[in-house]
């Protein structure tokens, strides 16, 4: 089945042709019987020549739809960085929950004061 991002099926981009659904390769068709040697290996020989093209150009429409997504989503965050000195509060995840917490229990913990910034979004 062909992938959206690219237009191409998976089978083609590595082995560099359209996958055959097995009756098709079990029952020979008219096209199959009268098929020539010779001309197909030439076939396949340009093929394979030719086969770079279609996986730079995926590449090429995946990263572009990499970079849709990316400004989409940058569009739509409100990125805040903390200053030392801000109060803050800690969201309680599952593995820091107590053991008797039910789903009722508060989700934040504590109020916290930024001491350092120790890197990209992360604090003391």
């Amino acid at each position: 089945m062909a992938k959206s991002s690219t237009g191409e099926n998976p089978f083609s981009l590595v082995h560099g042709a359209k996958s055959l659904i097995p009756v098709e390769i079990g029952e020979p068709s008219l096209r199959y019987l009268q098929v020539d040697e010779e001309s197909n290996n030439e076939a396949m020989l340009i093929n394979l020549e030719l086969l770079e093209e279609p996986k730079d150009l995926s590449h090429v429409i995946m990263a572009a739809q990499n970079q849709r997504i990316e400004r989409y989503y940058n569009q739509r965050t409100n990125l805040y960085y903390f200053k030392v000195g801000d109060l803050v509060l800690k969201k309680v995840t599952q593995n820091i929950r107590e053991l008797n917490a039910d789903k009722l229990t508060s989700t934040w913990k504590g109020h916290y004061r930024v001491s350092s910034i120790t890197g990209k979004g992360s604090y003391e």
